[in-house]
């Protein structure tokens, strides 16, 4: 009786029973404590570990007792193990047990790869939002230095998932190697156990053959003995026999047929004995060991999968909320709740505003109202009396020592006409002086007004009364119409030249022109239209949602067009008023532009050797198949290619924000830049292919610019 496989113990937190280096055994790497207490992130201080006898102590849960076989069941295993079907019987058991590996093995690959991809993305997130919290328009205070604390808490566990992932990997290559080793011990073991029962079925069938013709010729034997006419009579070479000599030829076919029948049967027989007493106790043993192995290396497994989630649920754990147990309370930095709780959103808004103090302009003194020196001295004079039309003005030619005229009636101070204010006097007869010796002390008012200057702030006109002379306007603004325009009081600027683009003639056409073409013509191996919408895009695109895949305005696409075909060195998408503040037109803009070309970017030439090196499925091999390929292209076709994969990669950087993956960016560009695929169906996805191998090693393939 084959004995049972020994049954395994529990698997306990905290022990070096695991062999993964990353995860189980963290003093290797420098994130645990030595003492096999588990993984500890970095800049946490150990966590105290937990003893079963402690009150907060997580209960272990014993394995359940096994209960022994029956005896009516161990003997139907031995009856079915020791007969003519026990090795099939463990091939296919053990079969079994190699596919259960084989497919764990998976599940841990697979976990193990989405565990080190959230945790790789957490670091990622972590950073970025460091690098936030720091700028100037964030917010500062203890916001800021709390936030930066759960940060530290996500990073450690990012930490703790990338080790678990790790560990996981470790697992998937431990299960792989035993399923191959049991693969062969199985294939070994088929055909040594196999061929021990084919060789006693042969030897089996031998037999039977014999004892069928041993039965055959006694059977004739005996009817010629007893004169049985059926029995017939044989004829030699002389003619034919005599009863008597077939009698005789008969039975010394039938001795001879019962010694070779005996011998078959000596021979099976011991064929069989040394299959059951040998080969065969041999094989089951040696099956039944290998499915045992492979059964146990998996449960092992398994529980080595619940320890390190139990691990990884207990460290994040840790992270987030630190027992306080024994000594080392004092030690355990805050739990998550209590650096959130530590924000003292009062304290920074003052902080905020205190910051200022310094910034607090020097306090003026009170507003007082003060009226112009020459407004008061008029509004001093009384009202002059009404002077006769023959009676000529004397103001003009006063003398300094001549006292101003007197009135004796004072007048009360009166507000100024509207036509004092505006300064619209008559000039003085011809016949006056037109200087004098000196400034009078008061203004008489019969000056002529100088004409006025125009105001920065002038659209273009200005408004004078209807009974104001008209002076030539000397006006500055760049908005300032021509003198023999007649301008509107609401005519509104004119607009930027970029935005109306009108009906532009093709004078140097952009689109539709070979990249050789473009190259000779303006000198510059990137095309200037390629230039400007990478440029829009970077400046006001990247973090738009669904950038090159939404597609923007017709209208604006076919105004950009002609505008660039008229004359590119004209336009600049610096401005975004030149694209009327629409981004998903420049970006198909751009995809028209390539769309248009003769030949495709990657040129039809080399379109099969890019398909080619996309069935690669090595991708080191692949990245280089295309690197060659990439090198060979014409040089204006290489600088553009250059320039359009770093801005993708510019685009791919920011897809966060816009959604957009080097798959989808793949997607968009494959027809654009290759042009629509000649073979199959499935070129389609090999195009897409490309783009992505491009995309994925930008800068190894453009290392050497």
């Amino acid at each position: 009786m084959v004995a049972n496989p020994p049954s395994l113990p529990p698997i306990e937190m905290g022990t070096d029973s695991f062999h993964s280096d990353s995860f189980a055994n963290p003093a290797t790497n420098g994130h645990g404590d030595g003492n096999g207490n588990g993984f500890v992130a970095d800049g946490a201080p150990p966590a105290t570990a937990v003893s079963p006898s402690s009150p907060v102590a997580p209960a272990v849960l014993a394995p359940p007792e096994k209960t022994e076989p029956d005896e009516s069941v161990l003997k139907a295993v031995d009856d079915v193990l020791f007969s003519d079907i026990g090795v099939n019987t463990l091939l296919n058991r053990l079969k079994q047990s190699i596919a259960s590996a084989k497919d764990f093995a998976v599940f841990l690959k697979r976990r193990g790869a989405l565990e080190e991809e959230h945790a790789n993305g957490l670091k990622k997130l972590c950073r970025s939002t460091f690098e936030t919290i720091r700028k100037q328009d964030a917010r500062h205070g203890s916001y800021a230095r709390q936030l930066e604390e759960v940060m530290k808490v996500n990073e450690r566990m990012a930490e703790n998932g990338s080790q678990f992932g790790l560990s996981l990997h470790q697992m998937h290559e431990d299960l792989t190697e035993l399923s191959n080793t049991m693969e062969r011990g199985r294939k070994q073991w088929k055909q040594t156990g196999l061929a021990a029962e084919s060789r006693v079925q042969e030897a089996e069938k031998i037999m039977e053959k014999a004892k069928a013709k041993y039965d055959s010729l006694a059977n004739d034997y005996d009817r010629v003995k007893t004169g049985d006419a059926g029995a017939g009579r044989k004829f030699g070479i002389k003619g034919p026999k005599s009863t008597a000599q077939h009698e005789e030829d008969l039975q010394r076919k039938v001795q001879a047929a019962d010694a070779d029948y005996l011998a078959k049967v000596q021979a099976a027989q011991a064929q069989r004995q040394e299959l059951v007493s040998t080969s065969r106790p041999q094989a089951v043993k040696a099956v039944q060991e290998l499915v045992t192995e492979c059964d146990s290396a998996l449960t092992l497994q398994l529980q080595k999968f619940v320890a390190f989630n139990e691990k990884l649920l207990l460290n994040n754990g840790m992270a987030v909320s630190p027992v306080n147990i024994g000594e080392a309370a004092g030690n355990l930095p805050p739990s998550l709740r209590e650096i959130v709780f530590k924000i003292d959103n009062e304290k920074d808004f003052h902080q905020f505003v205190t910051s200022h103090t310094s910034k607090i302009p020097a306090k003026q003194g009170d507003y007082k109202y003060v009226k112009h020196p020459t407004l008061v001295t008029q509004s001093a004079q009384p009202t002059p009396p009404v002077q006769q039309p023959a009676q000529p003005r004397q103001s003009l030619t006063m003398q300094t020592s001549q006292p101003p005229p007197s009135f004796s009636i004072a007048q009360p101070e009166t507000p100024e006409s509207p036509q004092m204010q505006l300064g619209i006097h008559q000039a003085p007869p011809a016949t006056q002086p037109l200087s004098q010796t000196q400034s009078q002390p008061y203004n008489t008012g019969y000056q002529q007004p100088p004409p006025q200057q125009a105001s920065p702030y002038d659209r273009g006109f200005t408004q004078q009364p209807s009974y104001a002379p008209s002076y030539p306007q000397t006006s500055s603004s760049p908005y300032a119409p021509a003198p023999a325009a007649a301008p509107s009081p609401y005519q509104q600027p004119p607009q930027n030249a970029a935005v109306s683009y009108g009906n532009l003639p093709p004078v140097k056409p952009v689109f539709g022109i070979t990249l050789d073409d473009l190259f000779r013509r303006d000198g510059t191996p990137v095309p200037m239209v390629v230039y400007q919408c990478i440029q829009g895009v970077d400046l006001f695109g990247l973090d738009l949602e669904g950038i090159y895949r939404i597609p923007g305005t017709s209208s604006h696409i076919t105004a950009m067009k002609a505008l660039f075909d008229n004359d590119a060195s004209k336009v600049d998408f610096r401005n975004p008023e030149t694209f009327h503040h629409d981004v998903n037109s420049v970006a198909g803009l751009l995809k028209q532009f390539f769309r248009d070309l003769p030949d495709p970017l990657l040129t039809a030439e080399h379109y099969t050797e890019f398909i080619d090196a996309a069935r690669i499925d090595d991708e080191t091999v692949r990245r280089d198949s295309m690197h060659a390929i990439i090198n060979a292209l014409p040089d204006p076709n290489y600088a553009t290619l250059r320039a359009l994969v770093l801005h993708l990669n510019r685009v791919n950087e920011h897809s966060q924000a816009n959604r957009m993956s080097t798959s989808n960016l793949g997607i968009c560009f494959a027809p654009t830049i290759m042009g629509q695929h000649r073979g199959q169906i499935a070129d389609s996805g090999l195009q897409a292919r490309v783009i992505v191998t491009i995309l994925d090693n930008v800068y190894q393939i453009f290392d050497e610019d």
